[in-house]
């Protein structure tokens, strides 16, 4: 099975931690990163898409992905 994990956060070192966890736990880039302007907290938001392939296991949508 391909899991699909759409990562965002705040445009500093947490977002590219957040990222550099899921790279480390197997996951993969998938597509290019996004970066917008959060009008609501007047801030910059980033986000990447990651996607994993994980075998032997059937797709639950009450797993937590990130724990795969």
């Amino acid at each position: 099975m391909i899991l699909y994990r759409f990562l965002s956060g705040p445009d500093d070192s947490s977002f590219c931690h957040k990222v550099s966890l899921a790279l480390s736990k197997g996951w993969d880039l998938y597509g290019s990163p996004t970066y917008a302007y959060d009008q609501a907290s007047g801030t910059m938001r980033c986000g990447q898409a990651v996607v994993k392939t994980v075998e032997g296991k059937t797709y639950d949508p009450n797993m937590k992905l990130g724990e795969q």
